[in-house]
Formats: structure tokens, C-alpha cells, sequence
């Protein structure tokens, strides 16, 4: 018997993060006989609680083709709505409405907290005899999901068009330093990436040959202020001029955190940033050459630009969705699906799946032996690692009147057929 599809993104957003909504549906599209309405939750598990879903099948063909170049999660949006083991009512609103709508399959875009929350779903569903298959899809520019050994799963669907971007930026950034040495001898720039260094890592890309007076700042390495001005001032005496790159988690002392629904500290909405606690210190404790140093923070931009996106990750990310499809079908509840690389000299990528359970909630940080001795750079085996990631051309963006065409979807709600209900997290 045929049965409804349901898919909802979480976390925050990234590039291609819509090459895997249309994935799915893609998927979902070519299985009829398995799959009946296809329907998106607005704005992510928010949208399941308050049962505000939209029918997909009834967009339009094209506007489901422009996903794979639309970035950030504005086509059915996202959200940071963190479920807990102490919100019974909320989960068990979301098996009510899954069930009231006929909802077979779950598909559940994001991260490590969200495949967590996947897995709960999944059991309570188990545990209540509601048929359900609940399939996770990753998506991270962090690239922190997984384990050290990379078996899991080997990078997330986001990464390499976040490190594409960054290889671009510092390659830019090179040039201006290069102008502007003489009275902007250091140019600071802030990265993504809240405990773990896979961003800041990715600057390298952008010079391979190890030209430039660049030093990153990864939070494996536990630098200080003082010893990255130490280090600086080194760098200043051999070539006159540094580029930093610190990871947003550097450590500056207090930033006047603010955390988002998931608890973590959102830098964004923080008082003040690392980058520029780096700068206050640099200029106020002295360079070793004249001028002062400025600093940048990219901040979400990095997330949610689609012209600077990895074409090979827009392909793995929707390759890695329709693979969650055939999962869901073919293995049942409870699995995410994963992007592996095959062995060999030239990278080809493969898919699989791992337990929700396994990946919930898991973390990995850039492995000791990708940065080098002295804790500001990393090793060609990581270039080797992230080169193929970013691609070797440019995405074909569609464009209308000079301008970027994103996807626009119909966003019309479906009846109703549940009551009305708050999420625990909204009450007061």
C-alpha cells in the first residue's frame, strides 16, 4: 500500500542543503507505486508540530529543478527547535500528525542533533505500532559528523562548498593584503566552525603551493591570544605582512554568548566576536612592522551563498537524498544515509548507510596528523583529503535580468486535521 512521504530540513543551512530537498523528491517522484503525496514541513520540525505542511506534488517542475542552485534554506525553510527527552508531548504530537496525514516516510535533512532526534522519533514510532520509516540525509558545513576514522561517513553535503567559498576569500584576501601591507599589515577573517577546525582547515586550499604568509587558527590547536600574537610578529619580521584566519571558537575569553535552540553558542548574535578580540589585541599589544591589523567576519554568508557552491557537493548532496530514498524503501526505520570514498588515487564517492543511533549526537575533529607540528597549518594529506571536495569550475547559476533565480515554491498549508497545539518550547 502506498504511503505519504514527509520531508523537513533542521539546523542551519547551507548551500546545497536544497540540491537535497530536491533530492528527495526526486526519489519519492520515481517510486509511485511506493510513495503517495510528497509533503514538506515549513521551517523544519516546527512545521510538523504545528502541522504546517505543503503538498510538493503540486509544484512546479521547475521551480523543484532550481533547488539544486538555491541555497540556504528559504524554499521551505529551517529551524533550530531542539526536542529533548523530557518533551514527551512534542514527540508525541509528531507521531499524531504523522499518522493523521498517512505519513509512511520521514525524511529528515541535518545534522548530528537532528538525526538524534530522528532516532527518536523512529523508536516512539516502534514503540506506539505506528508504521514509520524514518530516514536521516546529512548536511553540516561543520564536517564534524562522524568519527575520527572517517569510516562513517566522509564528509557532510555543505562542506565543500563552504570550503570552496574559503579558498576563494583567502585567495582575494591575499591580494588586498598584498596592497595594503604597508598600513594593513595583518588581515584577521573569522570562520565557521564552533569546536571543530574543518572551515579555517579549508583556507589552505585557496593556496596549495603555500605562497602566502597564512596562518590558521584551528580549535584543535588551543592557541592563545598571546601566543597568536607571538606568532604573528614572527611572521611580520620574515615577510611583512600575516593573513589569520581563527575558527569562531577561538578561545578570546567571554563574547557575551548567546546560544541558539540547540544550546550551542550562536556567534552571529554574540556581542562581540573572536576575530575582532584578535584585532583589539594585535593593535594594542603592537606589530612588529608599521600599521595595524583589520579584521572581516564572513559569518553566515559563508552558509548561504550558492555562486561560490562546489558542483561536485550540489551533485553528492542530491546523489546522497535519493540514495536516503532507496534506503527508506529497501532497509526500513532508522538509518541515515552517508557519502563515502571509494580507494584509489582519484576520488569517486560511494553511498551507504549508518544507524541513526550511531551518528546521533556524534562529533569528530580535524585528526592530529592534518596540522602541522607548529599548530598553524595543516598537511597535504588534508589538501589531498578536501581538494576534490570544492570542484574545478563554477556552478551554473541560473540568472534573470543580471540577477540570481532561486527556486519559489507555492507555500500553501494543507488542511488541517489535528487540534491546535503549542510546542512545548513556545510556551512560557
Amino acid at each position: 500500500m502506498k504511503r505519504n512521504a514527509l520531508v523537513a530540513q533542521s539546523g542551519g543551512p547551507s548551500p546545497v542543503i536544497n540540491s537535497s530537498l530536491q533530492g528527495v523528491i526526486e526519489g519519492c517522484l520515481a517510486a509511485p507505486e511506493q510513495f503517495g503525496t510528497i509533503y514538506a514541513a515549513w521551517h523544519g520540525i516546527e512545521g510538523v508540530l504545528l502541522e504546517e505542511l505543503v503538498d510538493m506534488g503540486r509544484q512546479s517542475r521547475d521551480e523543484i529543478a532550481l533547488l539544486g542552485t538555491t541555497p540556504a534554506a528559504g524554499a521551505v525553510g529551517t529551524c533550530r527547535y531542539k526536542l529533548t527527552d523530557g518533551q514527551a508531548e512534542d514527540f508525541e504530537r509528531i507521531v499524531d500528525v504523522l499518522k493523521a496525514h498517512n505519513i509512511g516516510y520521514f525524511f529528515y535533512i541535518g545534522g548530528n542533533d537532528s538525526m538524534d532526534t530522528a532516532a527518536k522519533v523512529s523508536k516512539l514510532a516502534r514503540d506506539r505500532g505506528v508504521e514509520l520509516v524514518v530516514t536521516g540525509v546529512p548536511k553540516t558545513i561543520d564536517n564534524d559528523i562522524g568519527d575520527p576514522e572517517f569510516k562513517i561517513i566522509d564528509h557532510t553535503p555543505g562542506y565543500g562548498s563552504a570550503a570552496r567559498y574559503w579558498a576563494s576569500l583567502i585567495q582575494n584576501v591575499n591580494e588586498e593584503n598584498r596592497g595594503m601591507c604597508v598600513s594593513e599589515p595583518v588581515a584577521v577573517l573569522q570562520a565557521m566552525g564552533r569546536k571543530s577546525g574543518f572551515i579555517t582547515a579549508a583556507s589552505r586550499l585557496g593556496d596549495p603551493r603555500r605562497e602566502m604568509p597564512l596562518q590558521l587558527y584551528m580549535a584543535e590547536t588551543h592557541n592563545t591570544l598571546r601566543s597568536l600574537h607571538e606568532n604573528v610578529n614572527r611572521q611580520l619580521r620574515e615577510s611583512g605582512r600575516c593573513i589569520v584566519v581563527v575558527n569562531e571558537g577561538f578561545d578570546v575569553g567571554g563574547v557575551g554568548e548567546r546560544h541558539d535552540g540547540f544550546g550551542h553558542i550562536e556567534y552571529g548574535a554574540s556581542r562581540t566576536n573572536a576575530a575582532q578580540e584578535v584585532v583589539n589585541y594585535l593593535n594594542a599589544n603592537g606589530l612588529a612592522v608599521r600599521g595595524q591589523a583589520t579584521g572581516q567576519v564572513p559569518g553566515v554568508i559563508q552558509r548561504s551563498v550558492s555562486v561560490h557552491a562546489s558542483t561536485v557537493d550540489i551533485a553528492e548532496a542530491r546523489e546522497v537524498a535519493r540514495h536516503a530514498v532507496a534506503v527508506a524503501m529497501h532497509d526500513g526505520t532508522g538509518w541515515m544515509a552517508t557519502i563515502l570514498r571509494k580507494p584509489g588515487s582519484s576520488y569517486e564517492a560511494r553511498y551507504d548507510k549508518v544507524h541513526l543511533q550511531t551518528v546521533a549526537n556524534s562529533s569528530r575533529f580535524m585528526p592530529p596528523a592534518w596540522i602541522t607540528k607548529d599548530g598553524l597549518d595543516v598537511t597535504d594529506d588534508f589538501v589531498r583529503y578536501a581538494a576534490p571536495l570544492i570542484g574545478d569550475r563554477d556552478p551554473d547559476i541560473p540568472r534573470e535580468k543580471g540577477l540570481q533565480r532561486f527556486a519559489r515554491l507555492d507555500i500553501r498549508f494543507i488542511p488541517r486535521k489535528c487540534s491546535e497545539y503549542t510546542p512545548v518550547r513556545f510556551r512560557a
